[in-house]
């Protein structure tokens, strides 16, 4: 699996925590706060697979960009930044030696807890 960091989505998130578009929850909040299937599948269909990438952190490139497994590390509930879902990804991207990731996750981490 060729996953690499999508910049794309990285600048999208330090843009929305500028933008003070943050939910500070806690760490195991993510599974209550992600995204539906059913939403997930209307962002993809309603904004194609641009709009779609800006909200996750990771791409792996052993999917086409029209297909969900393309997209990985989600950050937000597809309009603000859920710190659970940093925290979340952090640990799993380090789990995976995604380092890339688990920095960019890292730094959006440090910015969240500044503010």
């Amino acid at each position: 699996m060729a996953v690499k960091l999508n910049r794309k989505g990285y600048e999208h998130a330090k843009a929305l925590i500028r933008e003070g578009k943050v939910v500070r929850d806690s760490r195991d909040d993510w599974s209550e706060h992600a995204p539906s299937t059913e939403e997930l599948n209307k962002a993809l269909e309603k904004d194609g697979p641009g709009g779609y990438a800006k909200w996750f952190l990771g791409v792996d490139d052993e999917h086409p960009e029209t297909s969900k497994a393309h997209y990985k590390f989600p950050y937000s509930d597809l309009g603000k930044v859920h710190r659970c879902a940093v925290i979340s990804g952090e640990s799993r991207a380090g789990q995976y030696d995604y380092d890339d990731i688990r920095d960019a996750l890292g730094e959006l981490l440090k910015r969240i807890d500044q503010d």
